[in-house]
């Protein structure tokens, strides 16, 4: 199984009205519902509006994003599916209960961060 990110840009959703957010969440729920029945779920979330903060390799924090950075993700979900084409069909799904684009990138395995996390189930 892949992991994929299923995203939205910050401002994607701005289009809704206040009055139809309360049915947008909803809707969204719904699909989280559906996913982690599924059981391909993995972790989803909102960012909230703000500026982030850029921690260089030296430390130095600074405000971000980047000046030349024009879009921001403003929401996230992660699903473990067997193919692009099963994280696409969810895409959609979320597409439409969030009434904006979605963009799906595959996440890159990496076998020694899943070495560690098992190493690290077996102590607990």
């Amino acid at each position: 199984m892949t992991q994929y990110l299923i995203s939205f840009d910050d401002g994607a959703m701005d289009h809704i009205s206040e009055e139809d957010l309360p049915d947008v969440g909803k809707a969204a729920h719904a699909v989280v519902q559906e996913a982690v029945n599924a059981g391909v779920f993995v972790f989803g979330a909102g960012l909230e509006r703000q500026r982030a903060s850029v921690v260089a390799t030296d430390g130095l924090v600074t405000d971000g994003p980047y000046p030349e950075t024009k879009e921001v993700i403003g929401g996230l979900v992660i699903v473990d599916v067997t193919s692009r084409e099963e994280a696409l069909a969810w895409a959609a799904k979320f597409a439409a209960a969030c009434r904006c684009a979605q963009e799906v990138r595959a996440l890159m395995p990496d076998p020694e961060t899943d070495a560690m996390l098992r190493q690290a189930d077996r102590r607990r």
